[in-house]
């Protein structure tokens, strides 16, 4: 990308690599000229790459759990061009401590008519599923038998060779500078000058989307980056390790995944941080392995492996997608959180479809999803930003 000729014009400009972004570039590409975006030499650096994989029906609130449900057409179904599979099984046992047991009747009350094979069980069948868990640890757990791994890396892929398959072109280490508004179209430059212009710009930047949002004029929905810690221990002396369920704390202080010969472990940490590369919280790691060791047999001393993702959320912590209330022409898709690998099918085809003016895919509805529990003008009073260097509205 260079500002020595006229920037190349587009239907929609997306800035962001990752799953957001790669997804609904590749939505958008079946009838709309696409350029991605992304500031890294890498895509998906940052949080997509750094999941712990896995679709959970039960995991989130009732926005999340809809798009939940209607990506796992696309998930167990992909379209020509997508490895296969991009799910295996991999149960989720989510377990309360003893006097905690009403927290697991609290979720399946508020998950059994979506995910009517969510079942409660007691201390005795949890030990069964997860022989693991130590004897008396646990009051009762909260089994989802459908649960299921994802291959990250190939639904990324299978998105981002889908957008060049129908002629969007994709950018890396291309950092937006600012956004300038010129009558009906975008003008994005990079510290090159000019990039490209675009009668709609996709803020799928994560982390950074806010920060992409006063690049635009526009103002900040109020993000927070949140690191989540992760680790492994070694899982040899754990007979039958791979067979184990995913194990979660309801509390969230801790889960364990199986993972090859070893146990992918996590504080569940939650903590802000400024949006940047995230490293591991060896303090939380401590705390990690003393709840592992007081709910399970695993007595892990020392972790083999350690690093750090975002995940990044909005002040309500619900995603934001949609058009921006003020800025025209500037959609928001932002607000993941640690949903975002489990939901891209069905939140990529809801951005296209507002994209384009529609109103929300009906399946979608029909689960429950409501468009304005996710747009971003329920943040309608927020102030405008001010106008960056540059800038100039027509």
């Amino acid at each position: 990308m260079t500002s020595r000729a006229a920037p190349t014009r587009y239907d929609v400009v997306v800035i962001g690599g990752g799953m957001a972004g790669a997804s609904a570039a590749h939505e958008l590409s079946l009838d709309h000229s696409v350029l991605l975006v992304e500031m890294e030499s890498t895509l998906g650096h940052h949080a997509t790459g750094r999941s712990a994989a896995m679709y959970l029906e039960t995991y989130g609130g009732p926005e999340v759990r809809a798009l939940t449900l209607g990506s796992r057409p696309f998930l167990e179904d992909p379209p020509e061009g997508f490895d296969r599979p991009l799910m295996s099984s991999r149960p989720l046992l989510q377990v309360a401590r003893p006097g905690r047991g009403e927290v697991i009747d609290a979720l399946h009350e508020q998950v059994r008519h979506l995910v009517p094979a969510a079942r409660v069980v007691d201390a005795v069948a949890a030990g069964l599923l997860c022989p693991i868990l130590r004897p008396g640890a646990v009051a009762k757990g909260l089994l989802e038998p459908d649960a299921m791994e994802l291959d990250v890396h190939a639904i990324h892929q299978g998105y981002l060779r889908g957008l060049r398959a129908r002629g969007g072109t994709v950018v890396r280490s291309a950092r937006v500078a600012h956004l300038e508004r010129s009558g009906d179209t975008w003008v994005v430059h990079t510290a090159a000058g000019p990039a490209a212009r675009g009668r709609i710009v996709v803020n799928a930047a994560g982390a950074w989307a806010d920060e992409v949002a006063v690049a635009a004029g526009a103002a900040p929905v109020g993000l927070t980056a949140r690191r989540r810690t992760v680790f492994t221990i070694g899982a040899g002396h754990v007979t039958g390790s791979d067979r184990l369920p995913l194990l979660y704390d309801v509390d969230e202080s801790f889960y364990v995944k199986p993972e090859g010969r070893q146990l992918l472990c996590s504080p569940a940490d939650r903590t802000p941080v400024t949006p940047g590369d995230a490293k591991a919280d060896t303090v939380q790691i401590a705390r990690a392995l003393d709840e592992i060791r007081a709910f399970t047999t695993v007595d892990a001393r020392s972790v083999l492996t350690s690093w750090a993702g975002l995940r990044t959320f909005a002040p309500d912590e619900q995603f934001v997608i949609g058009f921006d209330p003020v800025a025209p022409g500037l959609f928001w898709l932002a607000g993941q959180g640690g949903y975002g690998i489990q939901t891209a099918p069905a939140t990529a085809r809801l951005a296209a479809t507002l994209v384009r003016g529609q109103a929300a895919p009906d399946d979608l509805v029909q689960l429950g999803l409501h468009a304005a529990a996710v747009s971003p003008a329920r943040f309608h009073w927020r102030t405008a930003a001010p106008s960056p260097p540059g800038r100039r509205d027509g």
